[in-house]
């Protein structure tokens, strides 16, 4: 069952990890260390000199699924970095190898259709190792050099194109791939339940990894950049960490965009989920959402933003 309860400064931390195992984890990324007896959150991390709200916001958003961190500006944004960072460490070097080994040992060398799992489970990690290593490289420096007051003035990014909905996608995939077509013994059966419950816990965090991005980190970013004088770089920096649009505060998403472009086109709903492979009510809902933001209503209203906003040429529009 989902946890309501939102923790505070001065809860024990004691309590906290015992109605949530799942925060053992974000504790190790947060550079916060065990052993801390009775000590409250607060003394917690004021003992491992981490910002105490930025913690609490991370935790909260993680176990109740809150997203009301757009305005928020009181994220330490020094103590976000350092726990990304370390989250990306634990997953790279430590989640995806330990998976790898649990399917290796459950298939057998002789199965064919396993090897086949695997190579599945190596192109999901290819990518998702990709994707981490593109923000270490290039969005972490960035965001540092507006800490340091030395903003990157050449600074200049494509869109970014790997996006957290395609990597779950490949990884709820694999999932249903050793449910649905994987044979085993009694014995081989064990193990692909055992590898197959920490990949479901392994979607969840990448679930909860990619909410701090979304709604914490990336809101901290834009805030940052308005201090430094850099709202010039806003768009860019929104292109890059999964959101684009825009707004700054109602974004459109390039799931948005790509349903307006085939609006554009003069697709149907059907043709439009089929192309972006996902439900006709998905893209009622996106079609809704999008409405909402920019107040446009109408195919030629949209066909309009989309020229002046560049997301379609207009000499492929037939008006």
């Amino acid at each position: 069952m989902k946890n309501v309860k939102m923790y505070e400064a001065g809860d024990k931390m004691i309590t906290l990890i015992k109605d949530n195992y799942s925060v053992l984890q974000a504790l190790g990324s947060f550079g916060i260390n065990l052993g801390f007896g009775d000590k409250t959150v607060s003394e917690t991390c004021q003992m491992n000199g981490v910002d105490t709200y930025t913690f609490l916001a991370v935790v909260n958003a993680q176990l109740n699924d809150i997203t009301t961190y757009e305005d928020d500006e009181q994220i330490n944004v020094p103590t976000l970095l350092h726990y990304l960072k370390a989250s990306h460490t634990y997953y790279l070097d430590f989640q995806l190898p330990f998976i790898r080994r649990e399917l290796q040992e459950s298939i057998s060398e002789n199965d064919a259709l396993g090897m086949l799992i695997m190579k599945l489970y190596e192109e999901y990690a290819q990518e998702i190792r990709r994707h981490m290593k593109y923000e270490e490289k290039t969005l972490f420096p960035y965001v540092e050099s507006l800490l340091d007051g030395r903003p990157m003035n050449d600074y200049n990014v494509e869109t970014f194109s790997k996006h957290h909905e395609q990597t779950d996608k490949k990884l709820r995939e694999l999932k249903l791939m050793i449910i649905k077509y994987l044979p085993a013994d009694a014995h081989r059966n064990n193990q692909l339940t055992a590898t197959l419950y920490d990949i479901y816990n392994n979607e969840e965090w990448l679930r909860q990894h990619a909410e701090v991005e979304d709604h914490i980190f990336t809101p901290a970013i834009k805030r940052l950049e308005r201090t430094t004088n850099r709202e010039d770089v806003s768009k860019n920096i929104s292109q890059m960490v999964f959101k684009s649009g825009q707004d700054a505060n109602e974004a459109l998403s390039d799931r948005e965009r790509d349903v307006i472009i085939g609006v554009v086109q003069g697709l149907q709903n059907k043709e439009i989920a089929d192309r972006l492979c996902i439900s006709v009510n998905t893209v009622i809902t996106h079609r809704r959402n999008i409405a909402r933001k920019l107040q446009i209503h109408s195919p030629a209203g949209l066909t309009i933003y989309a020229i002046v906003n560049g997301l379609v040429d207009i000499s492929s529009v037939k008006l």
